[in-house]
């Protein structure tokens, strides 16, 4: 058998609590901290021309989207109590990130260059980033 003796259950309750209202009540700052975290990820896969790296350009040099920069400066984040979004409104942007064919009668292919990707590392960010979180609410 096994026996819990609590000396001050006033202050557990309370801890309780706290947890139960950060994680039911006001998430909006764990959402905006993931976003921002995500974003920044999505920054490093353009600064290092993808991660793993992209296809090369097949008729120019440099680093596959960052031409213009125009793609990476559409790089947006949006956060609320339940939602943790990066994303951009540039309608080309799907075909870089999947590829396919392109162009007037589709005769052009680009190969896909996923530039909305998580890596392992940028994964267990976002973890630290929970348990961080959740830290503070008991702290």
């Amino acid at each position: 058998m096994i026996e819990i003796q609590i000396d001050n259950l006033f202050m557990v309750q309370n801890q309780i609590e706290r947890l139960s209202r950060g994680m039911s009540d006001n998430r909006y700052l764990l959402m905006r901290r993931l976003a921002g975290t995500m974003r920044y990820a999505v920054a490093q896969n353009f600064k290092q021309g993808g991660r793993p790296e992209w296809l090369a350009l097949k008729y120019r040099s440099g680093i596959p989207l960052n031409d213009t920069g125009a793609l990476r400066q559409s790089i947006d984040e949006l956060s609320d109590n339940d939602t943790a979004l990066v994303g951009t409104n540039m309608v080309y942007a799907a075909i870089h990130q999947f590829g396919g064919w392109a162009g007037r009668n589709r005769k052009v292919y680009i190969p896909a260059r996923p530039f909305l990707q998580l890596t392992n590392e940028d994964k267990q960010d976002l973890m630290d980033d929970v348990q961080d979180y959740f830290a503070s609410l008991i702290s």
